[in-house]
Formats: structure tokens, C-alpha cells, sequence
């Protein structure tokens, strides 16, 4: 009977380090999460269909959900907490404020290698 233990340990090692390595190799590296930039439009009317941690946590739920609500329902207004309505609508609602795409919408998507299909279906807005 032969000592296998010896081959098991190295094999062990080199799995453990294999496995981390993504880690060990871009310690250091890591960027800061960016900060979408508000559109004057947004600033000065100080109000979102949402609170701003709940809309940075959960936009794409909202949005899915507004979506299923006018395309399925036909339910077009969404009252939010404090009773204020708004049109569920990416381009009419959300766009009206968020105006630069590049600067709000991109920048988050980019540093979380998400690619959202929005833009599939709605016109790609164009910056002012």
C-alpha cells in the first residue's frame, strides 16, 4: 500500500489556489461604486416616484412591474406612498428627470457589467 497523502495535500493546495486566485490576482484593483448624476430636472424638483435608496435598490423590479402593470393590465397611473400619481412610463416619467442617459443610467450599468434590455423596445434617448 502506497502513501497517497503527499499527492492529496499538493492537489489540495493547487485546488485552493486555482479557486482563489481571481481574488489574490485583483487585490488592489477593486473601483468605487460611481454616482449616477442627477439632471438639473431632477434636483430642482426634489421629489421621485420612490425614495432614492428604494429606487437605487429596486428600479428594475419598479420598472418590471410598471411594465407588466400597462402591458398586461392596462393599469397606466402608480400612486406611490405619499399619494402623489404618476404615469408609468420609462420614456414620459422616469426620462423627464433622468435626462442624461450617459451619465445616469450608463455609468451604473457599465460598472455592473448589467445590460439592461430597456432599450430594446423604448428609443435610446438622445442627451441635451
Amino acid at each position: 500500500m502506497t502513501n497517497d497523502k503527499p499527492k492529496i495535500i499538493a492537489g489540495l493546495v493547487i485546488f485552493v489556489l486555482i479557486a482563489t486566485s481571481p481574488v489574490w490576482l485583483n487585490r488592489g484593483k477593486t473601483k468605487e461604486a460611481p454616482t449616477p448624476v442627477m439632471a438639473a430636472e431632477a434636483t430642482a424638483k426634489g421629489y421621485c416616484v420612490m425614495p432614492k435608496a428604494e429606487m437605487k435598490a429596486k428600479h428594475m423590479k419598479v420598472l418590471d412591474g410598471w411594465r407588466n402593470s400597462v402591458v398586461r393590465n392596462g393599469q397606466r397611473v402608480y400612486v406611490n406612498e405619499s399619494g402623489k400619481q404618476f404615469t408609468m412610463s420609462l420614456s414620459n416619467t422616469c426620462l423627464e428627470c433622468h435626462t442624461n442617459k450617459a451619465e445616469f443610467c450608463d455609468k451604473c450599468h457599465v460598472y455592473a457589467s448589467v445590460n439592461p434590455y430597456c432599450w430594446d423596445c423604448h428609443v435610446d434617448p438622445k442627451e441635451k
